[in-house]
């Protein structure tokens, strides 16, 4: 498993918080896989496709990728705490229980509360209008 692996991995995990993964969120993640990884849309798609599969039947994925996060510079770490954020807001609702795996993925790639907080400041510098 590689990085790309574990942010696909990560926005499922993020995006199934609701219980299940709407439409948007699905289009939003392969559109971030996409651009961050310079994917085309099939192989962002497939990339997501085997993280769930491979998520489904083996649950102890989880603390392997949680491995991989020592790999990640503090600058992935806020990309892909934004991407999250980003998944989070596809659908057009804010779900406690999102923000709740959000809070838990956080935490477990050891993500620092300024790197969130940058995260944040970044999302709604792009998202608020007049900003």
């Amino acid at each position: 498993y590689d990085s790309r692996f574990l942010v696909a991995a990560l926005l499922i995990f993020i995006a199934r918080g609701s219980g299940t993964i709407e439409p948007e969120e699905s289009a939003k993640m392969i559109d971030l896989i996409e651009e961050r990884f310079q994917m085309e849309g099939a192989q962002s798609l497939e990339l997501l496709t085997r993280a769930m599969t491979d998520m489904a039947e083996n649950p102890e994925l989880a603390r392997a990728l949680v491995d991989l996060a020592p790999t990640l510079s503090d600058q992935d770490k806020e990309d892909i705490a934004l991407m999250a954020l980003k998944v989070i807001a596809a659908d057009g609702r804010r779900d406690v229980r999102e923000m709740e795996k959000f809070n838990e993925a956080v935490e477990a790639l050891g993500i620092a509360p300024d790197t969130v907080h940058r995260a944040f400041d970044r999302y709604f510098s792009e998202t608020m209008p007049g900003s």
